[in-house]
Order: structure tokens, then sequence, then C-alpha cells
């Protein structure tokens, strides 16, 4: 699968507590490789240790112990620090705490500007990425009027303009509306599959998770599951297991299935239901 954008051995990261107490294990020997390219998707419940991983990809934090590579650069050298973040790029949950500009368009050229590019180099890119993401209307707007959606949308163009190769998303969905959070996540698929930016989205939501080339199910800091969406979803008594849900319609195949209703198991999406339940006849 040619190279890693992304590359964990043995990761471990505690967060250091008040005198006398443990530290608390957050991450506990992480193995992962993330390809070039690849849209994988981490899930977990709160507290499963995904949004510490999510940290170290651009060095927001570093390893307690073990290693992680981003690009081939270990995050634990300094002076790697400005190209990591250069290269990997990251998108939270709440985009107030990412808009600096009273001005779309001047939120988007912030951080091409603070790599020094040349200003008409600049005005390209805000311009492609304000298209890109279906914002360019809005450029002279102030963000502050925007719907969540919209101002979601306006956060993933400030990275997407700074040409990252890989896209960290941090639940950032999680304080969105239903319509916003289709159209962010329609934003991600499409930057993947255009721009074959690799894309690591953190979330819990599992109609998102569908959409992945492959997921890896957090709990507890390791990882316990690592495949396609199928492969994942198919297990359903270990995903309830460790407090995470299904997609509906999977949910509903299984119980299908447990009542003695002979249904294909692996179905992800309201057609792949329908074609199923066609089949029955």
């Amino acid at each position: 699968m040619g190279e890693k954008m992304v590359i964990c051995n043995k990761l471990v990261y505690k967060y250091p507590q008040s005198e006398g107490e443990e530290p608390k294990v957050a991450v506990d020997g992480l193995d992962l490789e993330v390809n070039m390219g690849e849209f994988l998707v981490v899930l977990g419940h709160n507290g499963s240790g995904k949004s510490t991983f999510a940290k170290h990809i651009n060095a927001l934090l570093i390893p307690t112990t073990g290693e992680i590579y981003v690009d081939g650069l270990q995050t634990s050298v300094e002076a790697n620090l400005w190209k990591i973040r250069n290269v990997a790029g990251m998108v939270f949950q709440n985009p107030d705490n990412q808009i600096v500009a009273t001005i779309v368009e001047e939120d988007v050229a912030f951080g091409p500007e603070n790599l020094g590019l040349d200003p008409k180099e600049i005005r390209k890119r805000v311009d492609d990425a304000l298209k890109s993401v279906h914002m360019y209307e809005y450029r002279k707007h102030a963000p502050h009027l925007l719907s969540g959606g919209q101002k979601q949308r306006v956060a993933i163009a400030g990275i997407l303009a700074m040409m990252p190769k890989c896209i960290v998303f941090d639940e950032p969905t999680a304080m969105l509306d239903p319509y916003g959070r289709k159209e962010v996540m329609r934003t991600i698929k499409k930057i993947n599959k255009n721009y074959g930016i690799t894309i690591i989205l953190i979330t819990h939501n599992m109609e998102e998770a569908v959409e992945a080339d492959r997921i890896v199910v957090m709990d507890s800091g390791k990882i316990v599951m690592n495949g396609k969406p199928k492969e994942i979803f198919k297990n359903v008594a270990t995903m309830k297991k460790i407090g995470l849900d299904v997609p509906q319609v999977t949910e509903l195949a299984y119980e299908l299935r447990q009542n003695g209703i002979n249904i294909e198991s692996g179905i992800l999406t309201i057609d792949e239901m329908v074609n199923a339940l066609c089949q029955l006849k």
C-alpha cells in the first residue's frame, strides 16, 4: 500500500496528574500505520484515547514512550516541529476556536501568510480553498454571522489553503446540526478524493464512520478492532460491549437475524437494506 503517512510504534501517552497521583494512561502501546491518501476513521467513546492520539499527529502532544512518525518525521525531535505542522493540519470540534479574522477570506489567508508565500499565490490558494468547500460567495462575510456548518467549512478551507498532505479532524461535527454535519462530511470526502489528502477522522458518529476506507476502534487507549467498515460493523455485540453503537440499519439487520430472518449481515446504508429486504421475497 505505498508510503506511510503516519507510523506509531508502541505509542504511550500519560497525562501528568497532581503530585502524589499516578499519571493517567490515555494511549497505551498503540501500533498503527496510516497509508498516504487513506481515509481512516478512529472510533471510540469518550475517554478511549482517540483525541489524545489525534493530538500526537501534529505534535501538540509528544509521546511519553514509544514514537510516532508523520511523513517520515519523528514528532519528538524538536527541529521537526514546523515541518510536521505544515504536513498535518488539524480541525477541531469548535470552529469558533479556530477562526481568527473578522472576514472569511482573511481568515483563510492567515495560514498561507504565515508560510511566507507570495501574495499572488496566497490569493489563488484562498480562492481555491473557499471554492472547494463551497464558501467562495461568502468570502467577504463576517464568520460570526455564519451557521455552525459554514464556520466549520471556513476552518477547513483555512487548513486546505496551507496544502497539507494530511488533515486530522477531531470530532468536527460534534457541535453541528444534521444539515451542518452532512455539509462537512461531504467536504471531507471531496478533499480526500479530489486532492488525495490523507484524512484521519476522529468521531463517535457511526453514520460518518461508514464513509471510511478503514476503521480503527479504540478502547482504554488500545486498538481493539481494525478493518473495513463492513468487517467492523458486523461485530454488533462487541461494539455494544465497549459502549459504541453501529449504524441504525446495521442494528436493524442484526435484530432481524436474531429473530430468524435470513438477511445478510454487514449492511451499512439504507440502500443496501432496501436491496437486502427485496431479496427476501
